[in-house]
């Protein structure tokens, strides 16, 4: 691939620009933040959760999100376990649990929202932030597809929408930040029937969730989750089952993800600066690989479609050979009857003759 002047100093530029960046995330690495000591959370307490999907109709309806294959009345769905994707920001999962009516637990599984969160730390375009108000919230405008957050995140949630070829992006729920900013509940909270999610500043939460624990040690695992995992999160949990039986990590400590970072980012700050060079080196040669298959698609189909014209005039041809000789036969055939039957004619008229004389 060749590479012009402007174009290598433009990388190069570039590389600048990025080895920058490397040096400022390492500095912010460095500096402890342990969160916002006033953000907004949300507690769910799996023990009060029905699986009536409300909070899944409620979070598509609030972010505009394709309709779902299955309806949110059929609860069909929470005999498989499922994971959030590009168009389902949440999803209810369904478990065996002994300790509860009827044998099950239900789980809402949305982003968690760290206090200290493993997308933002590994974003070197600061495509993901934490806000004060307690959301991760995400600009797609700065994003430049690495998908690292993917990679970075313990709890699986960032998706990617890759059945869009212009402009994709990394897909999550938000808490609902729109709403938040105008003091408006998440919608999946505002919804729920059971209030089986209960929103309110964060430090509140977890007085809350310490309080029912107390007062029903039988009924509660004696933890809350989210407190202290990977730093804490703005999502906390209670429930009735060993966490790790409802799908939830319990291998990840306490320590943040920017600290877990810290030394790898000071140790090679060059990579982070490289990865615009290299990221945008990978855009190019996609984009060279896209012209040759698009160019290669035409050719194939320009040899097609010639091979079908040519084709279709023998086949053409063909016919309209078949066609003539057809003709000719049939021409041939009704000459010989005519002369026939004018043979035949002649000699019945000759005959006659014979007996009158």
């Amino acid at each position: 691939m060749s590479v012009s002047r402007r174009r290598f100093l433009t990388w190069m530029g570039g590389a600048s620009l990025g080895t920058a960046i490397g040096r400022k995330a390492y500095a912010g690495a460095q500096k402890e933040f342990k969160g916002y000591p006033d953000s907004m959370g949300v507690l769910h307490d799996t023990t009060l959760c029905v699986g009536c999907r409300r909070c899944e109709e409620a979070c598509n309806k609030v972010n505009e999100l394709p309709a779902p294959d299955v309806s949110f009345k059929d609860e069909s769905v929470l005999n498989q376990e499922r994971r959030t994707t590009d168009k389902t920001y949440t999803v209810v999962n369904k478990y065996a649990d002994a300790n509860q009516p009827g044998g099950v637990t239900f789980r809402k599984i949305q982003c968690n929202h760290c206090k200290e969160p493993a997308c933002a730390s590994a974003c070197f375009v600061k495509a993901f932030k934490k806000t004060p108000e307690g959301a991760v919230v995400y600009d797609a405008s700065v994003c430049v597809g690495c998908r690292y957050c993917m990679v970075a995140c313990p709890f699986n949630i960032p998706t990617y929408e890759y059945g869009k070829a212009l402009d994709p992006k990394v897909m999550k729920c938000t808490l609902c930040y729109p709403r938040i900013k105008e003091g408006k509940l998440p919608g999946c909270v505002e919804v729920c029937p059971v209030e089986a999610l209960t929103y309110g500043k964060r430090e509140d939460l977890i007085k809350i969730a310490r309080e029912r624990i107390r007062k029903h040690p039988d009924k509660y695992v004696n933890h809350i989750y989210g407190e202290y995992e990977m730093g804490g999160t703005n999502w906390l949990y209670v429930t009735s089952t060993p966490f790790e039986q409802i799908g939830m990590r319990e291998d990840l400590g306490t320590t943040s993800a920017p600290e877990l970072t810290a030394g790898a980012l000071g140790a090679v700050p060059i990579v982070v600066g490289l990865w615009p060079v290299l990221l945008t080196g990978i855009w190019a040669m996609t984009k060279r690989k896209e012209k040759i298959s698009t160019e290669e698609k035409h050719q194939a189909v320009n040899e097609a479609v010639a091979e079908a014209e040519s084709a279709a005039k023998a086949a053409l041809a063909k016919a309209l050979d078949k066609a003539k000789k057809d003709q000719e036969a049939a021409v041939k055939k009704e000459v010989k009857t005519a002369l026939d039957k004018a043979a035949k004619a002649k000699e019945e008229g000759a005959g006659e003759k014979e007996e009158d004389v």
